[in-house]
């Protein structure tokens, strides 16, 4: 028997393994996390109830923020993406279907919140947005964190969270 062809094959089939998986794990975990967080519908706002040690449904949530989220569609065309104005800290962010972060604005760089129309990778820009941001995916998840430690706070943040937009530009016109 030739035992050094055995082991080599081994090897390969346990590297092409190991390569399959860390290729395809973000991709899945990203695709549950988008499942659950449309609720059916893309390209709609969804606040999270108040972070509590029972309520976990991302890894390890803050209890001081206010989080929404949408997942983002862009078959159909561009999303136009807006974060209303919040008086504390808030943040504004893109990741990919794979998990990778794009895309990050928050209060310090957009004081009167942040509206932004997200469109495929080497897709035409649609005229008259006032902010492009260009997605390595058709689908993902944009999250806005808004800071609300109080019970008092989170209930402004979530009548601050009706006011924001994720919708497709085709929506929109029509």
């Amino acid at each position: 028997m030739n035992w050094g062809r055995y082991v080599l094959s081994a090897l390969i089939v346990a590297a092409l393994a190991h390569f399959a998986l860390i290729f395809a794990t973000p991709r899945v975990l990203m695709h549950v996390a988008m499942d659950r967080i449309t609720g059916g519908a893309e390209n709609v706002w969804r606040l999270g109830d108040r972070v509590t040690a029972t309520s976990r449904q991302i890894v390890r949530p803050s209890p001081d923020f206010a989080y929404s989220a949408c997942t983002f569609d862009l078959t159909q065309g561009p999303v136009v993406i807006t974060a209303t104005p919040w008086d504390a800290y808030w943040s504004l962010s893109l990741y990919a279907a794979n998990s990778d972060n794009f895309f990050v604005i928050d209060d310090r760089e957009a004081h009167y919140g942040a509206e932004l129309t997200v469109v495929r990778s080497g897709t035409a820009h649609p005229e008259g947005a006032s902010m492009i941001v260009e997605s390595p995916s058709v689908r993902g998840i944009a999250l806005i964190r808004r800071l609300a430690p109080t019970p008092s706070a989170y209930d402004a943040a979530k009548a601050v969270a009706g006011e924001d937009i994720c919708a497709s530009v085709a929506r929109l016109a029509g």
